[in-house]
């Protein structure tokens, strides 16, 4: 299975945000679309950084309320590790656990063309395993 199969059921809706937007702004989208983490895109869509909630909890502990006076730029991560859509499913979940981060753009000749999470590689993963578990029934049975 690869990166384009988990695009193609969970469909291509990039969560973004731009840098110089307020912090609450970037709350507010998180919760209102139910998501970890945003991208925070430059106005040509390329990637400047991504916002997540460990970043938040981070900043939120060392500044305290005045997290709320900062711009979603002061507060991302810049260093954003990218994926192909044709690259393996499992190598995706082998970096995420090792890196340690849940949420991976997905760019295909310089061009944004999804995201997936930790969840979106766990869910795929698990579909796998019971299509496997499914036709060795099958073969089993017959």
């Amino acid at each position: 299975m690869y990166v384009s199969d988990i695009l193609k059921k969970k469909g291509a809706e990039v969560i973004a945000i731009g840098p110089g937007e307020p912090v609450a702004a970037a709350l507010a989208l998180m919760q209102d679309k139910k998501v970890g983490a945003v991208l925070v895109l430059n106005e040509d869509r390329s990637i400047a950084g991504i916002l997540s909630e460990r970043d938040l909890v981070l900043a939120t502990n060392r500044l305290r309320e005045k997290v709320f006076e900062k711009r979603v730029s002061e507060l991302m991560t810049t260093k954003v590790v990218t994926c192909s859509s044709r690259e393996p499913v499992c190598g995706i979940m082998g970096m995420m656990t090792a890196q340690r981060f849940r949420h991976v753009p997905v760019v295909d000749n310089g061009q944004l063309v999804g995201v997936v999470s930790i969840g979106d590689v766990v869910k795929s993963r698990i579909e796998e395993a019971e299509s496997e578990v499914e036709a060795l029934r099958r073969y089993i049975v017959t």
